[in-house]
């Protein structure tokens, strides 16, 4: 019986190279913290306007019947107004909530809405590096010296963001019919720039809505042969597409939210009249 001895490490084994020492918190030299900023002031000034809104609680409806115009613009903010509170030409499915100045007068649609946006998988990575410095931007040190992903309270609710897509679905067909029901008064039909308006916030907010990564998923994500799945297919790769803009839809979508609203406003306090095309 014979026995062999361990070999002796070789030079390069036994002395591993050091890493480089390096002071700096990062090498990069580029402006990357303007991303984060201008998030920051994004986001901040959003959401401190749709605040003021949601609670101002008038200025959300525009009957063109007292104006001999075919309008009913209600804003995205108030919509469906149930609220006892909402004037009556506004609530379409009825005025039952309570009336109250800390309750939003869409108090059944504006929850599930700004859930599906907190949970959004681009807002996440949005507020994440800009509020949260987790991380800031690419090769930049994380702000914090734990990292315990979405797995614990509060962000493992994160993972709600699915059944957050139906309820936006939902909420997104109630504004289609918003948009369409915006063209007719007790007056009749009418066409105005507010109509305009009204469409295009509703064509964005459903490009951002199906352009969400769950919607992809729902669509194409468990299937295992495309080819027996020809039209789901089709329409996964038209999502797919889509996907590819979320990013932007997203911005695009809370810009169109806005000047709907404020366009509705305006027009309501009389700051300016409704541009008509016909009646």
């Amino acid at each position: 019986m014979t026995t062999t001895s361990a070999r002796p490490p070789s030079a390069q084994q036994a002395a591993p190279r050091p890493r480089a020492a390096i002071a700096a918190r990062t090498l990069r030299t580029d402006r990357w913290w303007v991303a984060p900023a201008l998030t920051v002031v994004g986001l901040v000034a959003w959401v401190a306007y749709a605040t003021v809104r949601v609670f101002m609680q008038k200025w959300y409806f525009y009957d063109g019947a007292a104006h001999g115009q075919g309008a009913h613009y209600l804003t995205p903010f108030y919509s469906p107004c149930v609220s006892t509170g909402c004037e009556p030409g506004a609530a379409e499915i009825g005025r039952w909530g309570p009336n109250a100045p800390w309750i939003p007068f869409a108090m059944i649609s504006l929850p599930f809405l700004l859930l599906f946006r907190l949970t959004c998988y681009y807002y996440r990575k949005a507020y994440y590096r800009s509020f949260w410095m987790s991380p800031p931007a690419c090769a930049v040190p994380d702000g914090h010296k734990t990292y315990g992903g979405e797995t614990r309270f509060p962000l493992v609710f994160q993972n709600a963001h699915r059944y957050m897509f139906y309820l936006a679905f939902l909420i997104s067909v109630v504004n289609t019919w918003d948009a369409i029901r915006a063209f007719w008064s007790s007056d009749g039909f009418g066409f105005g720039l507010g109509n305009l308006i009204l469409i295009a916030n509703v064509v964005l907010l459903w490009a951002y809505t199906i352009s969400c990564h769950s919607c992809r998923h729902i669509i194409g994500g468990r299937l295992k042969h495309f080819s027996k799945h020809p039209v789901r297919y089709r329409v996964w790769g038209f999502v797919s597409k889509l996907n590819g803009h979320h990013m932007g839809l997203a911005w695009t979508t809370l810009a169109s939210l806005a000047i709907a609203d404020f366009y509705v406003m305006a027009v309501v306090a009389g700051w300016f009249s409704d541009l008509r095309f016909f009646n």
